[in-house]
């Protein structure tokens, strides 16, 4: 399989199966316990990966995993938002819900991979920010502010591809970048289904209603301009054979590294500005 961007996406059909997927049988297909994570692609894509703690202000945050690697021999800068398998896992990594000092983490990493001209790989993968007291307390909203601002004017390649859910300010902090892949069962919304749906109707159940009404699929985000890229998964989803999905975020990797490694930094920054200044649709009376 190979990755579609938003160029052929239109002219390659998808099969009945997939088609006939709602958005709703998506979020199930993400949820599954036996998607893998970031920890089972890593070793998939990286070479020589040495992970990196702290944010040299609070403390280290499990729910972001950092640090350098290789990419088909290219140093990399890499930047996860991690998920657990099991209850044990997910208490580790509290739920793939960063605090303030992941995404201060991730800031950190950012800059320094900018100081040594490395790119910066991103993989979005939670429900959203932990919204607790304390991480109310240590800045949340300023830290997730603060890393959409640095992100935009950072001085080298970013790519970012979604694994699973894209939920809110949580994902959206590892969102700004040059080139947005996701996972063809993926979704991508500035609120989870769950937050809409308590939102608006005052009731969480309705979370599989909202998720069909909300238009956050890897092919609406494509349709819309958010993301460049559809990446295949295998049959039935990731989870029934991770390899041949790692395989396709490697192509969908390497494309884009060479493809943006190539721009001069000035082009590449005035690029990026432009991708999110165009998305969305108003009128001007």
């Amino acid at each position: 399989m190979s990755q579609v961007d938003n160029n052929e996406a239109a002219s390659i059909p998808e099969s009945d199966a997939v088609q006939s997927l709602l958005p709703s049988d998506r979020l199930n297909i993400i949820r599954h316990k036996g998607r893998p994570t970031i920890k089972d692609y890593m070793p998939l894509l990286f070479t020589d990966f040495f992970e990196m703690h702290g944010d040299r202000l609070y403390g280290d945050d499990n729910a972001i995993m950092g640090g350098i690697g290789r990419f088909d021999g290219i140093p990399v800068t890499v930047i996860a938002e991690v998920k657990g398998r099991d209850v044990y896992e997910n208490k580790e990594c509290n739920f793939a819900m960063p605090h303030p000092e992941g995404y201060r983490k991730s800031m950190r990493l950012a800059h320094q991979a900018e100081k040594f001209h490395r790119p910066v790989i991103c993989f979005i993968d939670t429900p959203g920010a932990f919204c607790g007291v304390e991480a109310e307390k240590r800045g949340v909203g300023e830290a997730i502010a603060r890393s959409l601002y640095e992100f935009m004017t950072l001085k080298t390649p970013v790519i970012s591809v979604v694994l699973g859910e894209g939920g809110s300010g949580g994902a959206l902090a590892l969102g700004v970048c040059d080139k947005l892949g996701m996972l063809e069962n993926s979704l991508y919304s500035v609120i989870s289904p769950r937050g809409f749906a308590s939102i608006l109707w005052k009731d969480a159940s309705r979370e599989s209603e909202a998720c069909n009404i909300m238009r956050i699929t890897a092919e609406d985000m494509v349709s819309l301009g958010i993301a460049e890229a559809i990446i295949p998964e295998a049959d039935g989803g990731a989870h029934n054979d991770f390899a041949i999905t790692a395989e396709n975020i490697s192509e969908f990797l390497s494309k884009s590294l060479s493809e943006k490694m190539k721009i001069d930094i000035d082009v590449l920054l005035n690029e990026r500005y432009n991708k999110f200044r165009k998305i969305g649709e108003y009128t001007e009376m």
